[in-house]
């Protein structure tokens, strides 16, 4: 456990059911805390685990510093069942696939399940190897104002339509085996790390 621990800087006991929240977190902001709240009640998961990204490979501009975003994001989330991780920058991965292998790998028996908005669900479709996060763990997906439907129809949704889990069975969601998904309508907070930058209310 010490080796993983090194690695990963994740303490997390088999059988744990884990959220995984990935992104730039830059900045890091009220929504993507009512999101992990929701996350945890909704997919009835242990613990949530904020990936924070060296770099979102989709994004033409890096983001702010690692450690002052991981320094934002925990200023942002005060919940002992929320884990703020660099765990991307230590294993040296980029793309979500890779990282989910080696989690995986480094965790054996914990029940991840991957998060994202459903803004991310819509452009799932062209995340490096896609396919592959969706064969290695259940993927729970929250809706964000304004995109509940185009999400719901985009092409993720439909290749994987036969493997959706109905809102109301959402929290056997982390016990399910892969490919597994569920669409969740949430009360959201209409915020954006996009939206905060360009209003100037995050300064590097």
């Amino acid at each position: 456990m010490a080796d993983t621990e090194h690695t990963t800087g994740l303490s997390l006991p088999r059988g744990t059911r884990v959220g995984l929240l990935g992104g730039s977190f830059d900045p890091p902001h009220a929504g993507h805390a009512h999101v992990t709240r929701e996350a945890l009640k909704r997919f009835g998961l242990d613990r949530v685990v904020w990936l924070v990204s060296p770099g979102n490979p989709l994004k033409a501009h890096g983001p702010a510093p690692l450690a002052e975003r991981m320094a934002a994001a925990r200023a942002v989330v005060d919940d002992p069942r929320v884990t703020i991780s660099d765990a991307e920058a230590r294993l040296g991965t980029r793309y979500t696939a890779e990282t989910l292998f080696h989690l995986r790998a480094r965790h054996p028996g914990v029940r991840f399940v991957w998060l994202m908005g459903a803004d991310n669900l819509r452009q799932l479709h062209r995340w490096d190897n896609w396919h592959g996060i969706m064969a290695q763990v259940p993927v729970g997906v929250l809706a964000r104002p304004g995109g509940r439907m185009s999400a719901q129809t985009s092409k993720a949704a439909r290749v994987y339509a036969h493997a959706r889990l109905r809102q109301e069975a959402a929290h056997l969601l982390p016990l399910m085996e892969a490919p597994a998904w569920c669409f969740l309508n949430v009360p959201m907070v209409d915020l954006s790390s996009s939206a905060i930058r360009a209003g100037g209310g995050w300064k590097r």
